[in-house]
């Protein structure tokens, strides 16, 4: 079961997925593409950790996330990523310009491959005006076609708005 958690920001998206997760009863291990740079994306860290199980293995994967996953794959558990959208911005920020579509096309391969449960989190960012910044133009292209890429992969998507889960695609875990 491969399942694509979509929302906006403090939209629920995460704890939904986390959910998800507690739900399957298998070991989870969850991957984590975000890093510390500054006091605010701190504390974001760290109110994601406090919510999250202890039991549950951490997985650190800010750019190479289908090798991480890869790594962690295993029939009867569950690997959570979160998120998607971070993962991306930093793949636009990194040093090799050609990194970006390896990784996406090195994740895209994967995922049929997997024998563990699958649940991806990532920030719905298309919903609103064009950005003005060549940047921001180039995150919500790449993240908005990462997202139809995935949805058509995964058994179930969700929107997360207001805490709530709409299911766009499959049934519920």
């Amino acid at each position: 079961m491969k399942t694509l958690v979509l929302g906006g920001t403090r939209s629920g998206k995460s704890r939904l997925a986390e959910e998800c997760a507690l739900k399957t009863e298998q070991p989870v291990s969850y991957i984590a593409t975000a890093t510390v740079q500054d006091a605010e994306m701190q504390q974001r860290i760290a109110e994601h950790q406090q919510r999250r199980p202890s039991h549950w293995k951490l997985i650190e994967a800010p750019l190479h996330l289908a090798s991480a996953l890869q790594q962690a794959d295993a029939e009867g558990q569950t690997l959570l990523v979160d998120c998607l959208s971070i993962w991306i911005s930093n793949l636009l920020c990194a040093e090799n310009p050609t990194q970006l579509q390896t990784e996406i096309d090195n994740l895209l391969t994967l995922l049929p491959q997997l024998q563990s449960q699958l649940i991806l989190v990532s920030n719905e960012s298309n919903m609103g005006i064009t950005p003005l910044g060549k940047l921001s133009r180039d995150y919500c292209d790449r993240i908005g076609l990462l997202h139809q890429q995935l949805a058509t992969r995964c058994d179930c998507v969700i929107l997360a708005v207001a805490g709530l889960p709409h299911h766009l695609k499959g049934a519920s875990r």
